[in-house]
């Protein structure tokens, strides 16, 4: 009699999959479910029949001018947070200051990365505004009456100025380990060769760093694109900014179209997808020569 072959256990479900079930929860309820609402609603008239009437309302009238501005101003904050960002973060991480300070630099990023909404926008009226404290302070003890000389919160350069608050945070959060990913050992073989400071770091190591500070770009325009809470808590209706149309659109406040509401948030889901897109695959390049 020859003995039969020992079957194979059967796989068990490990019990650690549990640990994921209130994420999943979460993510369906909150981001895939809204999502596909979202999706099939830009596509659907009041009947609930399918249409391209909506997406195409979004390259007629003024709407385009609204995406136009909100890239502007992404664009402008994402510019900015990028450059002062990444200087604060180099002068941290490689230009000599003493190392207590990035630990508060660092925690201080974070906590600001996420100071957002109504709560920023009242600290920048209460600070910039009209009767804010710097604003007073000048005109009183300098002179200086910087809404005299032109400068408005209420408007482009304003709520970009807002907008720093939270980006140049991020983007020290973001670049920070690129910039600690540089080896001693380039810098050194560059010295080596005969290579100036500046000539390292034009030749050698923004090259590096180029696929890093490009994606974070990317990423910083998606996360300025999709404000929303603090621009309408800052200027209301008064700057036609994407998210404000659209909060005003799925209230009813203007043409009382939900699905021309759906459309708008269509396309700006096709914009961060995008710019997100753009991030994740730099970032996948530039961590090669980090490796």
């Amino acid at each position: 009699m020859t003995a039969l072959p020992p079957t194979a256990p059967r796989p068990r479900l490990s019990m650690t999959w549990l640990g994921i079930v209130p994420f999943v929860i979460f993510a369906l309820l909150f981001l895939l479910l809204p999502t596909m609402k979202i999706v099939v609603g830009a596509f659907q008239n009041a009947q609930g029949e399918f249409t391209f009437a909506n997406v195409a309302q979004l390259f007629q009238g003024s709407i385009p001018a609204y995406y136009l501005i909100s890239i502007k101003i992404s664009v402008a904050s994402s510019l900015f947070g990028c450059l002062i960002g990444f200087a604060v973060a180099a002068s941290v991480t490689l230009g000599g200051l003493p190392k207590v300070i990035r630990a508060p630099l660092m925690t201080f990023s974070g906590v600001a990365s996420n100071f957002a909404g109504v709560p920023l926008a009242f600290a920048f009226l209460a600070t910039l505004g009209r009767l804010g404290l710097v604003t007073m302070l000048l005109k009183s003890w300098f002179g200086i009456n910087i809404y005299g000389l032109g400068f408005n919160l209420l408007s482009f350069w304003g709520l970009t100025l807002t907008y720093l608050f939270f980006q140049i945070p991020l983007m020290i959060l973001i670049i920070t380990p690129a910039l600690d990913g540089l080896k001693r050992e380039w810098k050194e073989a560059a010295s080596i060769l005969g290579a100036t400071g500046p000539q390292y770091w034009r030749m050698v190591a923004l090259p590096i760093l180029f696929p890093s500070l490009l994606g974070t770009f990317a990423l910083l325009f998606a996360n300025s694109f999709g404000a929303v809470a603090t621009a309408y808590a800052l200027t209301g209706s008064s700057m036609s900014i994407v998210p404000i149309v659209l909060f005003a659109q799925i209230r009813g406040d203007v043409l009382q179209d939900p699905h021309l509401g759906y459309a708008l948030a269509f396309g700006m889901i096709v914009v961060t997808g995008v710019a997100n897109g753009i991030y994740i695959w730099l970032r996948t390049r530039s961590e090669r020569w980090m490796k």
